[in-house]
């Protein structure tokens, strides 16, 4: 499977920043300075849930 990744057009070139991928069943988002240490695929639910979350500011610190 070819994995188009691809970073929030906000993202700045410091590295600090998640990928993003659309997978047949799922999100996927890996750490944009270490993309070969493999990645995290969400459910679109789950993710939606994530980006709710984050922009609540409700995440654990």
């Amino acid at each position: 499977m070819n994995i188009h990744w691809r970073k929030s057009t906000r993202s700045e070139d410091h590295g600090n920043c998640v990928e993003l991928a659309a997978l047949p069943h799922a999100v996927a988002v890996r750490d944009s300075k270490a993309p070969g240490a493999g990645h995290l695929a969400l459910t679109r639910r789950a993710f939606a849930d994530l980006l709710a979350r984050a922009k609540q500011d409700s995440l654990p610190r």
